[in-house]
């Protein structure tokens, strides 16, 4: 009753492409840099942003670079655009590489961003750049853009799937003593004081074209890389047959952690293949929570009536709106489309449709009984659902700056054996009782059941918050 399938948008990351090399790349970029990082300060208030450096033992540890310094303290991003593909039918284009709607380094350069790198850079030639991504023709003009700054730096094929999550677990990881870590043919991760010795190597001697040719250089120049680890593996499109393999990928990313039984297992088959189809179109996603909003409302009023032949149809177009509800933060994830007006139009429309399908059963049910005893259960019911919704809305959404979900839990501390219970509470799956009662005309109970679950539901996350709040309040002792 209370949960969003939407997330919080990120920062604004236009840039303009650029394709210059040497000193007067260097300094645009770092005018782009700052007044984009001017621009994400303004609006969402980050903190700090987290910086690897090495320690005196010789390992990466994390720590926070004040704004405005000279030091990047994110990592850079280096796309290597294949200069013989594996493939003939492969080329490196936006238009012939689409995955899900989006091309396939327009899907890479909207990952990096959305993990907050630094300079996103393509070594090499393409037909058709994305925003954002900067071209640069050799690896001098690389070291020219870079000469200023203290930051790991990613190499990878301008192929690679682009993908939130790995790109995140790279910014995070701390690599050893060693100066360089790699996936062979796949991914190099060097540490930020290794750069200037790694790139004065790719300089030297031929053209470094590939991963494997920068990695025999960095093996000759440091010794062998380290190992990344098992949880980092994306994926290089190689053939046609790949896209389809990735295609499959990114679907099954979308799948959350915190669906439950019924969600993951009939609701996610579902909405997937209608996110899969709508994704190469220009519906929005916010244009499906509408969509999903209204066939909710318009499941409502068949509850007015006591008779199943009236309640099967409406309960099943309630269900139709929980799988659809699903499609359309999907498909924001999917396209990098979330906003923050997307995920509280998703969480209220929801918890709205919620409302009126208990008032509508309340009032059905009052008619057929000539009793006004139902209504109050329905007052019940409806007060309990926008209390709870309002108060996670408060105490969980409001505050949320920045990137990430925007609703993830009805608690602070989600890990917590309760708040485990009221996030398992708040999940769709209740929503596949309501058509069975509905079948044999017994949606009155279904009314019952909210009645008194959603003010208890209410009441315990008020319990929580003071219980969370108090602890807090301890440990600061």
């Amino acid at each position: 009753m209370v949960g969003s399938d939407r997330q919080e948008p990120p920062a604004d990351r236009e840039q303009r492409m650029s394709n210059i090399s040497g000193a007067a790349l260097d300094d645009q970029i770092n005018e782009q840099q700052q007044a984009k990082r001017a621009r994400d300060d303004q609006r969402s208030g980050h903190r700090p942003a987290t910086q690897i450096s090495a320690n005196s033992d010789g390992h990466s540890s994390f720590y926070h670079q004040a704004a405005g310094a000279a030091i990047s303290s994110a990592p850079n991003l280096i796309l290597i655009a294949p200069r013989s593909p594996r493939s003939p039918d492969l080329q490196l284009h936006d238009a012939d590489l689409n995955l899900l709607g989006l091309g396939l380094l327009q899907r890479t350069v909207l990952a990096a961003q959305r993990a907050a790198y630094g300079k996103i850079m393509l070594l090499g030639q393409t037909p058709a750049a994305p925003s954002g991504l900067i071209i640069a023709r050799n690896w001098s003009s690389v070291a020219a853009a870079l000469q200023l700054q203290t930051a790991p730096l990613v190499i990878a094929p301008a192929t690679i799937l682009g993908e939130t999550d790995w790109c995140e677990k790279l910014v995070r990881m701390q690599i050893d003593a060693s100066a360089w870590a790699s996936i062979p043919d796949h991914l190099i991760v060097l540490r930020a004081t290794a750069v200037p010795d790694a790139l004065a190597a790719l300089q030297e001697g031929g053209v470094a074209a590939d991963v494997g040719a920068v990695q025999d250089r960095l093996t000759r120049r440091f010794g062998p890389a380290a190992a990344l680890a098992a949880e980092i593996n994306p994926v290089v499109i190689s053939t046609p047959k790949d896209i389809s393999d990735a295609e499959r990928r990114l679907l099954r990313s979308l799948v959350k952690k915190t669906d439950g039984f019924m969600a993951r297992h009939v609701d996610r088959h579902i909405s997937l293949q209608i996110s899969r189809r709508l994704a190469r179109t220009a519906v929005t996603p916010t244009q499906i929570t509408f969509l999903s909003i209204g066939i909710g409302f318009a499941s409502a009023p068949f509850f007015l009536s006591s008779h199943w032949y009236w309640q099967t149809p409406g309960a099943l177009l309630f269900l139709v709106h929980s799988i659809v509800d699903g499609s359309d933060g999907e498909l924001a994830r999917l396209k990098f489309q979330e906003s923050r007006y997307g995920g509280i139009l998703d969480f209220w429309g929801d918890n709205l449709v919620h409302a009126a399908i208990f008032a509508c059963i309340a009032v059905g049910w009052a008619l057929a009984s000539a009793s006004l005893s139902p209504l109050w259960l329905g007052v019940a019911a409806v007060i309990g659902t926008l209390a709870s919704a309002a108060f996670v809305y408060w105490r969980q959404m409001v505050p949320q700056t920045g990137t990430g979900p925007l609703f993830t839990s009805v608690s602070s501390s989600p890990d917590k054996r309760l708040a485990r219970l009221l996030n398992a509470a708040a999940a769709r799956d209740f929503v596949y009782l309501l058509p069975v009662l509905a079948f044999f005309g017994k949606s009155s109970w279904f009314l019952v059941l909210a009645a008194l679950g959603a003010p208890a539901f209410f009441v315990t996350l008020v319990s929580l918050a003071i219980r969370e709040k108090a602890q807090q309040g301890s440990s600061q002792i």
